[in-house]
């Protein structure tokens, strides 16, 4: 199969070859016929897999194919994201495909002045790539029209429409026409999310190209178990015996993340790091200089979980691992992408052994544990398996006290050679009652 069997212009054929596209991927050729036949769609698939060509290109093409110009202050097509990152993301890919084509596309997101986007919406914009929060803002000052809006897309919409979301996903689809093409593309799906996906979309057609939930085959995964104390140091210990160059780490907490790069860069090594309190130009800085590679270890909270596509990454690293299973699946999708093989290893102490095991319940697969040498924990990570089950060590029975000449006081107790006597002073044991457990007589 190729693109050109797939119905798609000439323009995009073209853009698709100078980027290197030679075939569909699975999620492609299902996707693009679907997209382009006006059809509301829910697709799954694995990280790194081509989902945004997937909505992007057949979205370009009917845009151009059909439908009046833009007006001002108007969207044509509307791709909701949950960060920053993979907005600006996701419309430099939307924006490699449209190269030839006469259309417009743009970003908006938070943490940058609104001022510059109300001027760039004036004249209207076919394809916008929006943060619901920046979104909702532009819409509530009048710099922006939904009227004219033809298709809406929600990218990694598992996350979109998890409750952190829910209130601003309300609002925005009060803002939208009724008459609509919806598409939903992500590479989780859970059950509740999509019982409410389908509430939303209208005869929605479902295009699931691999097991639901589960990682790319693609990622070698192991865990290293430590004690939590210990982690940045076998951290830098990893890293200098694997003489890693460049490396995706994940931590759990902004504090988490500034307090790995101070002791990194404290050690002398290249490191940088990003979160939800740094303002968007720093993030956008400290992320283009991990991709240049003038940055060796980028630390991150789940703000570069999803989406970003970063060439060649050969390993990421979970310092701690997600509070939600489903982001542990985004965060190794950053390695392993576009058919290249990747490398996933987790610092796991002991308080996160029900994360662990949540992991492994999500991806059907236990994960392999490496012990390494002189960082054996303390606090012992208890076994789990992809049941969801935590195997807890027994407990060691108690060693019998031993016996012999001499007394030892125990309590009220003395133990004088192998018989154990009350003292005289004790008050008897007062006796329980026993209750009569015969046949009852019933009353006349």
């Amino acid at each position: 199969m190729t693109f050109a069997t797939l119905g798609l212009i000439e323009p995009l054929l073209r853009a698709l070859e100078t980027l290197g596209y030679q075939t569909p991927t699975p999620v492609q050729a299902q996707a693009i016929p679907a997209v382009l036949a006006g059809r509301d769609l829910m697709a799954a698939a694995q990280t790194g897999t081509g989902k945004t060509a997937g909505f992007a290109v057949p979205l370009l093409q009917l845009l151009a194919m059909e439908g009046p110009k833009v007006t001002a202050n108007s969207v044509r097509a509307l791709i909701l994201c949950p960060t920053r990152e993979l907005a600006e993301q996701v419309h430099a890919s939307v924006a490699e495909y449209a190269q030839n084509l006469p259309l417009s596309t743009y970003a908006v997101y938070g943490g940058v002045s609104i001022n510059p986007q109300m001027m760039k919406l004036r004249k209207g914009v076919d394809i916008l790539v929006a943060t619901p929060g920046r979104l909702i803002d532009l819409f509530r000052q009048n710099a922006l029209k939904l009227n004219q809006l033809q298709t809406l897309v929600l990218d990694e919409a598992d996350r979109m429409l998890d409750l952190g979301f829910s209130e601003e996903l309300a609002n925005i689809y009060r803002m939208l026409p009724k008459k609509r093409q919806t598409l939903l593309f992500s590479a989780t799906f859970s059950d509740d999310i999509r019982l409410l996906a389908g509430q939303m979309l209208n005869d929605p057609l479902s295009i699931e190209v691999s097991p639901r939930n589960v990682a790319a085959n693609t990622v070698k995964q192991w865990v290293v178990p430590v004690d939590k104390k210990r982690k940045p140091e076998l951290f830098v210990h990893l890293m200098r015996k694997g003489k890693w160059k460049q490396v995706l780490v994940f931590a759990k907490t902004r504090n988490g993340v500034d307090a790995l790069v101070d002791k990194l860069q404290g050690l002398g090594i290249n490191a940088d790091g990003i979160h939800g309190d740094k303002p968007q130009a720093t993030r956008q800085r400290a992320l283009d200089r991990f991709k240049a590679s003038d940055v060796q270890i980028l630390v991150a909270t789940d703000v570069a979980a999803r989406g970003l596509d970063i060439e060649d990454l050969p390993l990421v690293v979970n310092f701690d691992l997600p509070i939600v299973a489903e982001d542990y699946i985004h965060r190794i999708g950053r390695t392993g992408r576009a058919g290249n093989t990747g490398e996933a290893i987790s610092l796991v102490c002991a308080d996160e052994v029900n994360m662990l095991s949540a992991i492994e319940m999500l991806t059907r697969q236990t994960l392999t544990r490496h012990m390494e040498q002189d960082f054996e924990p303390e606090h012992r990570v208890p076994d789990t398996d992809a049941s969801g089950q935590v195997v807890k060590k027994p407990k060691k029975p108690k060693k019998p006290k031993a016996s012999g000449g001499g007394k030892r006081n125990l309590g009220k107790w003395v133990e004088s050679g192998e018989v154990a006597v009350a003292e005289p002073s004790i008050k008897p044991v007062r006796k329980v009652p026993v209750f009569n457990t015969g046949p009852r007589k019933r009353k006349p």
